[in-house]
């Protein structure tokens, strides 16, 4: 069983993903991570994340810098976002990703693009949303108790212009996928949300 879970940033997605990879015993991927470690690498070696040579460069990043903790920071979030326009940098990283969701037993993954692009044939196909004032909060609230000060003008502009690129992007450009289950945490607790992507996943299995 493949399941695809789609969704901008700060949605909720990635939590959500965790918990039905867990409750469905499914190995999980962050591809969202793969794009960050190349916007790291990119900043790492004083490169452009704008421009496509130093940004596909950044595809050669090592696997240890997969478990850098600066990767979920809001600099390496932007840096992810700007690279993952360029249409090499997507291919370079995309077969890492449909070699993962087509292992034995299925998989489940996470990103901008896993039920349009790299598992448009995956069983279920989830996509996880929120107002963006909502996942500004939401992001604002989680660098403050991690004690980064931040305003929250600055955090919504930043995924008011992350939403722009991802969904304005030529190549794989974030939308649902036809027959995407939508999913809004917009008013949802973490638990409710968790409760309500596994009911969708259930009655969607229950109906293939």
């Amino acid at each position: 069983m493949i399941i695809a879970v789609d969704g901008p940033t700060a949605s909720g997605k990635g939590t959500l993903a965790k918990a039905l990879a867990a409750h469905f015993g499914l190995p999980f991927l962050d591809t969202g991570l793969l794009y960050r470690a190349v916007g790291r690498y990119v900043q790492l070696h004083h490169g452009n994340a704008d421009d496509a040579a130093d940004a596909l460069a950044g595809c050669g990043f090592p696997d240890s810098l997969l478990d850098d903790p600066s990767l979920r920071n809001e600099e390496v979030g932007g840096l992810a976002s700007r690279v993952s326009i360029h249409p090499a940098v997507r291919a370079a990283l995309n077969k890492r990703q449909v070699d993962f969701a087509n292992q034995p037993g299925g998989a489940l993954l996470d990103g901008r693009d896993i039920g349009t692009v790299i598992a448009p044939h995956a069983d279920v196909k989830l996509f996880v949303t929120a107002p963006a004032e909502v996942r500004a909060r939401r992001r604002y609230a989680e660098m403050q108790r991690q004690g980064n000060d931040v305003a929250f003008a600055d955090i919504l502009s930043d995924i008011q212009a992350r939403d722009a690129r991802d969904t304005g992007r030529a190549d794989a450009p974030l939308k649902p996928a036809e027959d995407a289950l939508l999913l809004d945490t917009g008013d949802l607790t973490i638990g409710d949300a968790v409760q309500a992507a596994i009911a969708l996943v259930e009655s969607r299995l229950r109906k293939s």
